[in-house]
């Protein structure tokens, strides 16, 4: 097969970590904003648990607010990339795996939204819900431009075939259904009839705009496994990213659903609105059991990959934000269906993400203090036009 052999987590000869903070501002690249949407998703998860755990609701603002000044520091970082190096950064646009990472900016940006309502409204009240609507359009409007230009550059500037396909492919595609989702927790916050409808018809169009490209991908991913068996080690944590979409299509259903009788009642349609929340329990319930497919496979491969040797990257985020929206609809699917088993599965799912969030936090912050993770794949001899994954590091 085409992948390079895997690597350890210590940059090799080749790879000598930036000695300036010039060098680590060109070497900056897009997929530092899995940081956020792992840190964002573990907020709002722990927010959703329905236990009496003494400071667990602090814990949960304290990361949201740790989330704001992360996305702030990592755009500020990649916006000077651009304003820096502009000839070098726009390489990424012709790099078949870095490129996929520019979807992970709205998504990071999404859970700061979603927390802007969680724990901003009982501080801000109408302002923040002001903050979050406004956020909430240049976040869809990035979504969308990812859901779309990122594939047109798959399609006419870059290298793919089936055998270095990954998961990957997912990320630009997934974040309008992210966008669909905090419209869908954005909509009981609008007071104005007219702009709640407006905001959930958007939320289940931004949800069909992503949702069946994303389960194609998934399809054709299937098949690439059958036939070329599982990626590099350096790509291990690709794996969990299959579980993105599925735990954020069935999230985004039911999170609509919930407040359509309320919002189609008040438009004159109190019938759609039934269909719609029973649509939402129904899809989502059908989502999630897809999803324990892709979660217990993961699990599987993630145990193999562990066994032969999985070097540390900033991949290992892909297991946070996938794990995060996937233990939310469950919580979700649990409140509206009232069973305590559901309930209980998705209550374990948040503890293992945030156990998976300590140690890649850990080993991130290891890398960050050593400065082997900052790297462009995109800066490297012959990164143009081919697809080097085991360089997403």
């Amino acid at each position: 097969m085409a992948y390079a052999p895997a690597k350890t987590a210590i940059p090799s000869v080749e790879r000598q970590a930036p000695s300036s903070l010039l060098e680590i501002v060109r070497q900056f690249t897009p997929n530092w904003f899995t940081v956020t949407m792992g840190t964002g998703i573990l907020a709002l998860a722990l927010n959703q648990i329905p236990l009496a755990v003494p400071g667990l609701r602090v814990a949960a603002e304290g990361l949201w607010v740790l989330n704001i000044f992360l996305f702030l520091l990592i755009s500020s970082l990649y916006a000077a990339r651009w304003i820096l190096f502009f000839n070098q950064a726009r390489r990424i646009f012709g790099h078949s795996v870095m490129s996929m990472f520019l979807g992970a900016i709205p998504m990071g940006l999404a859970t700061i939204i979603n927390g802007l309502l969680a724990f901003g409204v009982p501080h801000g009240g109408d302002e923040a819900v002001s903050v979050a609507h406004a956020l909430w359009w240049l976040d869809m409007a990035l979504a969308v431009a990812c859901g779309v230009l990122i594939p047109f550059l798959m399609f006419t500037r870059q290298d793919h075939s089936m055998e270095k396909m990954t998961a990957i492919w997912l990320l630009p595609v997934v974040a309008a259904e992210v966008a669909a989702a905090s419209a869908g927790t954005l909509v009981p916050h609008l007071a104005d009839p007219h702009s709640a409808l407006r905001m959930l018809v958007l939320g289940y169009a931004l949800w069909a705009f992503s949702v069946p490209i994303a389960m194609s991908i998934l399809v054709i991913l299937v098949m690439r496994l059958v036939l070329h068996s599982l990626p590099s080690r350096d790509m291990a944590a690709s794996g969990m990213l299959s579980l993105g979409p599925i735990g954020t299509g069935a999230l985004g259903l039911l999170v609509l659903g919930a407040d359509a009788p309320k919002v189609f009642t008040a438009a004159g349609a109190p019938g759609l609105g039934d269909v719609a929340a029973g649509i939402g329990v129904v899809g989502g319930a059908v989502m999630w059991g897809y999803g324990a497919w892709w979660l217990m496979l993961t699990m599987l491969t993630t145990a193999r990959y562990l066994r032969e040797g999985m070097p540390f990257n900033l991949g290992w985020w892909g297991f946070t934000f996938p794990l995060g929206v996937y233990s939310v609809a469950t919580l979700a699917l649990a409140r509206q269906t009232h069973l305590q088993f559901i309930m209980n599965i998705g209550v374990a799912l948040v503890v293992c993400l945030a156990v998976f969030w300590i140690v890649i936090s850990a080993r991130t912050l290891h890398g960050v203090w050593h400065r082997y993770l900052f790297v462009s794949p995109c800066l490297a001899k012959g990164a143009i036009r081919s697809d080097l994954e085991a360089d997403i590091v």
